[in-house]
């Protein structure tokens, strides 16, 4: 029996689900707590830096 391939509007569900569903994790998945910490490597927190010297340049 062959494999069944999906139409492209399930594909697109399901792909999407699949997002929608990392993103609610990566959302409510915040805990206080040393383990939830932001790295301070990680390229959020840099991002962070620059945006925070760009505006006290500013003012």
């Amino acid at each position: 029996m062959g494999v069944t391939r999906l139409k492209r509007k399930d594909r697109r569900n399901k792909t999407f689900s699949r997002l929608e569903v990392q993103f609610l994790k990566n959302a409510t998945n915040l805990e206080s707590g040393s383990r939830s910490a932001e790295s301070p490597k990680s390229q959020v927190t840099l991002n962070n830096i620059v945006l925070a010297k760009a505006a006290a340049a500013n003012n």
